[in-house]
């Protein structure tokens, strides 16, 4: 049987962050499962750096959820990929998150957070998972990793026991070689 991956997310996450890693897992071999709030059609958006102090957006590609929050049996799969953009800000807010998401540290399987993931982390109720651990963001984000209880690295590419953890979508290359090395070693 192949290996199940679970992507969380919603409107407005980066689209490279949804479509390279469901893309690379469908390349391995493995199951890539989207779950959002409600099983509809996302609207992602594409983040750029053109010389602002930030990143700029505009509306990127469409692309359907298999699940929602509510249908999610997280002992089903076997990793958890959490995509950045702006998705991060209201799903965290979604009453199935930390249900979701604890299952994947407490059953010590691959979690990738990219980008403004940490956000989505920040719903967990227990911080033990993130105590001594080190982690990196978005830099927007460094202070949302602090406050989890994990130190913020710069490196933009970052491996923490189970957590694969980079900053935006040019790291996604290094972000899935180092989360699907882990799903195999599991």
């Amino acid at each position: 049987m192949p290996k199940k991956i679970l992507i969380i997310t919603g409107d407005a996450a980066e689209s490279l962050e949804v479509y390279y890693p469901y893309f690379r897992v469908l390349e391995e071999g493995y199951e890539a499962v989207i779950a959002s709030p409600t099983k509809k059609v996302l609207r992602t958006v594409v983040h750029d750096f053109e010389g602002w102090e930030t990143y700029t957006e505009k509306p990127g590609y469409q692309i359907e959820s298999n699940l929602a929050f509510s249908d999610v049996d997280p002992s089903q799969f076997d990793g958890l990929i959490i995509p950045g953009g702006r998705a991060p800000e209201y799903i965290r807010l979604n009453e199935y998150i930390p249900r979701i998401v604890s299952h994947f540290f407490d059953a010590k399987k691959p979690v990738g957070a990219i980008c403004h993931a940490a956000l989505v982390l920040s719903a967990l109720k227990n911080n033990k998972y993130f105590e001594g651990r080190t982690m990196t963001a978005y830099t927007a984000c460094s202070l949302d990793v602090e406050r989890l209880g994990a130190t913020y690295t710069k490196e933009t590419l970052h491996v923490d026991g189970n957590i694969v953890s980079g900053q935006a979508w040019p790291d996604l290359p290094g972000f899935m070689r180092e989360f699907l090395r882990l799903v195999r070693e599991q």
